[in-house]
């Protein structure tokens, strides 16, 4: 059985619409031959009139002759325009004008017609819309290639929301995930983050994770960004509080005396954690990596103390661009 009927009626009726779809692209190559004989085209094959001729009588022409015979202007064109890029004798018996259509555009279109490709579903060489659209470079209906199948998903995600709704569904299926590459990974992220809040959310919760805020510290510019973040929010926190605080001018006060005490503080313990240390380096042979190392961290620290006299003696606290840097290891 095929669908409802026998094989053997199954063939019978096959052989009955072979002759009638055969009987009915020669009827359309034969309306637009009718057509191209009332209406010629250019001598090239172009689908405009000659140059001597005015387009608006010779469309006004062809609609006379399409309400004449009964059918729409425009199939009437698309016949016309077939029949004139493929003369009778290249025509192919078994082909349909669509597929003569789809091909009407290719330079070799006379000997590739005459070799249909083989088709795996039916066994054998023949035409179909889809193939034909192959030949052409054309989006199919039925796509079978990983590439036809991305090409179709493309065409049907051309509206920007449609396209995030689908790239947001896709990248839910973890097998889907794990195919994409992780730069285009991190790339396509980088891409979705561009709005802050966005980013900023996407940041916190990745960074709740241990593994990844672990790995994200490892980086020096990302730690560095995250410590002058806690610094600026702190800033802001202050001087929100100073604005609209009643208790600040007190806090303010009690604060000039902290940090002094603070100050008083650091350089005891600098001093002291020196005089511990450093007499354990008698007798030992400091390396060139250990001397750079040790380089750029005294060169830090004699920066920081030249800062606190100047702020001391001027009671100015900004510092410039070059010595920011250097107090955060840049």
């Amino acid at each position: 059985m095929v669908g409802k009927v026998a094989q053997e009626r199954y063939d019978e009726l096959v052989a009955q619409s072979k002759v009638l779809v055969e009987t009915e692209r020669e009827t359309l190559f034969k309306l637009g031959d009718n057509a191209l004989e009332v209406e010629p085209l250019q001598a090239k094959g172009g689908s405009r009139p000659s140059a001597h001729e005015d387009v608006q009588s010779v469309e006004e022409t062809l609609r006379r002759f399409a309400d004449d015979v009964g059918m729409c202007i425009g199939t009437l064109m698309n016949y016309r325009l077939t029949a004139a890029h493929w003369p009778s004798e290249h025509r192919v018996v078994g082909v349909s004008i669509e597929i003569h259509r789809i091909l009407m555009g290719h330079p070799d279109r006379f000997e590739l017609i005459r070799k249909p490709p083989f088709n795996r579903r039916y066994g054998k060489h023949r035409w179909t819309e889809d193939a034909a659209k192959r030949a052409r470079g054309w989006q199919v209906h039925n796509p079978v290639s990983v590439q036809e199948k991305v090409t179709a998903i493309h065409g049907l995600a051309a509206d920007d929301q449609v396209a995030a709704q689908v790239a947001a569904d896709l990248l839910r299926r973890p097998a889907v995930a794990d195919e994409v590459p992780a730069q285009a990974r991190v790339e396509a992220i980088r891409d979705l983050s561009r709005d802050e809040r966005v980013a900023a959310e996407a940041a916190t919760g990745l960074l709740h994770r241990p593994d990844v805020a672990f790995k994200a510290m490892s980086d020096d510019r990302a730690r560095q960004s995250v410590n002058h973040a806690q610094v600026e929010r702190g800033r802001q926190a202050r001087e929100e509080f100073e604005q609209s605080s009643d208790l600040a001018p007190a806090i303010r006060r009690f604060e000039r005396t902290a940090e002094f005490l603070d100050l008083v503080g650091a350089c005891h313990t600098f001093v002291a954690t020196t005089h511990r240390v450093v007499p354990g380096l008698r007798g030992r042979t400091v390396c060139e990596d250990e001397k750079a190392v040790l380089g750029e961290n005294i060169a830090r620290v004699r920066a920081a103390l030249e800062w606190i006299e100047h702020a001391v003696e001027t009671g100015e606290v900004d510092m410039d661009e070059a010595l920011a840097r250097l107090l955060r290891g840049e």
